[in-house]
């Protein structure tokens, strides 16, 4: 998966109706405002205005363009730094927002100030182990021959307590890259001060299922199929990440909703403002809300997870 999806981000675009999925900040403008809107309101009332703005995975700086655009209105214009190996993609973001500085890990993000991390559908795109119960007891699923099989090495210590006696047949997802990533960026956020913003399709674990999947000109089509050239994800485990920070020594918010947070930062308001100012495009624009905010549509699928230094105040949008 890891190397499937290498090949896959370094070559290409994947995004917007030619590409093979959107995320929300190309759905619409407001996505990236009522983020760039919190940020600035969490900044401000932490006392921390020399902050740098973290965005991982950043797509084609859409998020960031809107974000950035936002919170210089609240008087903030804190320097930029993208995760991204992709250079298809960074020269996107170059294009969006010329000001930033590019990192190929988190290992060199600034180490002399408050970090505010910001990371959109970044973690479904780590890769996955999977476990399987079988007959044998749990084994790694491999593959091999174009399918999936399960492994000879016992992987009973891989499986949370509560998952132990599953049926046979339970698959029990672990995501080492996404725990080494939250590790490493909330021991810099427990010494530095700041947040991560974690915004992405998922549940809250422990939990069975396999939610691999591979997405291709907006449809879903077979993850074994031509590797490196479809979009491989698989569903956060919001717990998870919570825990692993909580143990680094920040500060977990409840996970919430994409929609109830999205409401509770004001989009309805945001919408109206802007249709009042198109006409033209009002049924676009309500249309962007719905699909942002419904809960068939992204509002409930998606999750928000905030974890932040336990000196800061709990931020807006989260109950």
């Amino acid at each position: 998966m890891a190397d499937a999806n290498a090949a896959y981000y370094g070559g290409r675009d994947p995004l917007g109706r030619a590409g093979d999925f959107t995320t929300a900040p190309e759905i619409s403008q407001m996505f990236g405002e009522l983020i760039g809107l919190w940020t600035a309101d969490l900044v401000l009332r932490a006392g921390s205005g020399s902050m740098a703005y973290i965005e991982l995975g950043p797509g084609r700086g859409t998020l960031a363009a809107d974000a950035l655009r936002a919170m210089a209105k609240a008087g903030l214009q804190p320097p930029v730094h993208f995760v991204e190996t992709s250079p298809v993609l960074r020269a996107k973001q170059r294009e969006a927002v010329p000001a930033a500085r590019w990192h190929d890990g988190i290992a060199t993000l600034p180490t002399d100030r408050p970090l505010l991390v910001i990371a959109n559908e970044f973690f479904d795109a780590l890769a996955v182990r999977q476990f399987e119960r079988t007959a044998r007891g749990w084994r790694e699923r491999m593959v091999a021959n174009g399918a999936f099989l399960p492994g000879d090495t016992d992987c009973a210590d891989e499986i949370p307590i509560a998952l132990s006696d599953a049926p046979l047949g339970a698959i029990v997802e672990r995501n080492p890259a996404a725990e080494a990533i939250m590790a490493t960026l909330a021991g810099r956020i427990a010494a530095q001060g700041g947040a991560l913003l974690a915004v992405d399709y998922g549940y809250e674990g422990p939990a069975t299922g396999d939610t691999l999947q591979a997405m291709s000109g907006h449809a879903h089509v077979d993850p074994l199929e031509a590797p490196g050239t479809r979009d491989l994800t698989a569903h956060v485990d919001f717990a998870m990440l919570a825990a692993v920070a909580r143990e680094h020594g920040l500060r977990p918010t409840p996970c919430v909703a994409q929609g109830a947070f999205l409401t509770a930062l004001g989009i309805d308001a945001r919408a109206a403002a802007l249709s009042r100012a198109n006409a033209a495009g009002a049924d676009a624009i309500e249309a962007a809300r719905y699909r942002l905010v419904a809960p068939e549509a992204m509002g409930r699928l998606f999750k928000v997870l905030c974890v932040r230094h336990p000196d800061w105040p709990m931020p807006a949008g989260i109950a």
